[in-house]
């Protein structure tokens, strides 16, 4: 019985610190968080482009205070491009880890992170309706734990400062969220498995 209730312990811990249990931004955590964007614009010495604004705005009013998706296209551009345009002699690669160096640990301490990471294996196989989309490097799944998380993180300075990285890195990307419903992967299912597992194979070995 005492270990069953181990299990219990370290199940819920991890589910209260996995899922958003603070519900969706309320009106005053959208003034602060858009207040703060400006902020830290004027602070650059620039202003927030209003189309930005208004799509950041939009986003944080629809939260359903739930965990998303955010699908991450990124195409890379020619080592030779970017000595020109910051004076790096950096590789891509390097300059672009400069900015997950920094986003990684950001993610993690919000019980969000990667799902998926990998790299283009062929130019793209179906395209309609969008130009200069052929070519893609790679491509990532983040899981966010609640749009909460996202606007912490990218509200911050130092993301600002970070972010610039990954700006110069790029020649291309389209990041956009979505919501999916139940699926296999989800760590809270597949903690749940395995501890479970453990459960049954250890019980035995604690009753002799």
């Amino acid at each position: 019985m005492k270990f069953w209730l181990l299990i219990g312990i370290i199940y819920t811990s991890f589910f209260l610190w996995y899922t958003n249990l603070s519900g969706n931004l309320n009106d005053e955590e959208i003034k602060f968080f858009l207040d703060k964007l400006e902020r830290n614009a004027k602070d650059r010495g620039s202003s927030l482009d209003q189309d930005r604004y208004d799509r950041i705005k939009v986003f944080m009013e629809e939260d359903d205070g739930k965990e998303f998706f955010m699908i991450n296209n990124l195409d890379l551009k020619e080592n030779h491009e970017l000595v020109k345009e910051i004076g790096s002699e950096d590789s891509t690669e390097v300059i672009l880890g400069k900015y997950t160096d920094h986003i990684m640990p950001e993610l993690l301490k919000r019980a969000s992170h990667p799902i998926f990471m990998g790299n283009s294996i062929h130019v793209s196989m179906d395209i309609v309706g969008i130009e200069n989309a052929e070519i893609w490097d790679s491509a990532a799944v983040i899981r966010y734990k609640s749009r909460r998380a996202l606007m912490e993180i990218a509200t911050n300075p130092v993301f600002e400062r970070k972010h610039k990285f990954k700006v110069a890195a790029l020649e291309k990307t389209i990041a956009y969220p979505v919501k999916l419903g139940f699926y296999l992967g989800d760590p809270r299912i597949v903690l749940a498995f395995i501890l479970f597992i453990i459960g049954l194979l250890v019980r035995p070995i604690t009753r002799k």
